[in-house]
């Protein structure tokens, strides 16, 4: 309904059932891809999605999150990036609307490249790490700059979720693939994955009703903000 992947919803709730964080990246990348990929297949049919506007991010995205992903790091500072990844997510969740309605200038495009380099970088970095695709993050980015109308941005952020989730799956995949457990604790995640298909399906149908995308953005926020202090208290605590 909202018009992102979900990785930061997953991963909140990985967090509240204590799962094992080895695998909370994998299974929130998978999610992301099989929510985002039909929104993407509506976007280029609707001639939404630019690759003039998406290609200067997913360049050095896409490497990124596959060398992020294969990285193995120490549960604390997993929880601690994931923490603050959540943090800002739901802020953004929350003052996203403000965002939206910046309008788009002729002048915007001129340091696309200049700045679209580096931020893909380091959003592909977060995506292949904690499993944020990084939509949630590059949309208001795109908004202050300028870079885009709404509908693009939206097509733009569907794009980068999918490919940085893909590139951040297939480095994840050689860090456990040594890991037979873990490997089988994804697999038995699978009502998971047919649950976001279902979702996925039924909240791109419900974006055109009076049903308010904003009132379910803002309760998914809240969501992703108590468990980010969650993960800041557990922190403290050691």
């Amino acid at each position: 309904m909202v018009g992102f992947g979900g990785g930061s919803s997953y991963n909140a709730l990985l967090v509240l059932f204590d799962v094992n964080h080895h695998i909370y990246p994998t299974i929130a990348l998978l999610c992301n891809i099989i929510v985002v990929t039909g929104g993407c297949w509506l976007f280029i049919k609707r001639g939404l999605l630019s690759s003039r506007l998406l290609l200067p991010f997913i360049i050095t995205s896409i490497p990124m999150a596959h060398i992020a992903g294969r990285l193995v790091i120490d549960k604390t500072i997993f929880l601690a990036i994931l923490g603050i990844a959540l943090f800002v997510s739901s802020l953004i969740m929350i003052f996203n609307n403000h965002l939206q309605k910046r309008i788009v200038t002729p002048e915007a495009n001129q340091n696309l490249w200049r700045w679209g380099l580096p931020i893909g970088a380091c959003l592909g970095s977060l995506a292949g790490l904690v499993g944020i695709g990084g939509g949630i993050l590059l949309s208001p980015v795109l908004y202050m700059l300028h870079w885009g109308t709404a509908k693009q941005i939206a097509a733009t952020a569907s794009g980068f979720i999918l490919v940085n989730s893909i590139a951040g799956i297939s480095g994840q995949y050689i860090k456990l693939q040594d890991s037979q457990s873990g490997l089988n604790q994804i697999i038995e995640f699978w009502p998971a994955f047919i649950a976001v298909l279902i979702g996925g399906q039924i909240g791109s149908r419900l974006s055109s009703t009076r049903l308010s995308p904003q009132f379910i953005q803002h309760l998914t926020a809240v969501l992703v903000l108590y468990v980010s202090l969650k993960i800041a208290w557990l922190l403290i605590q050691k």
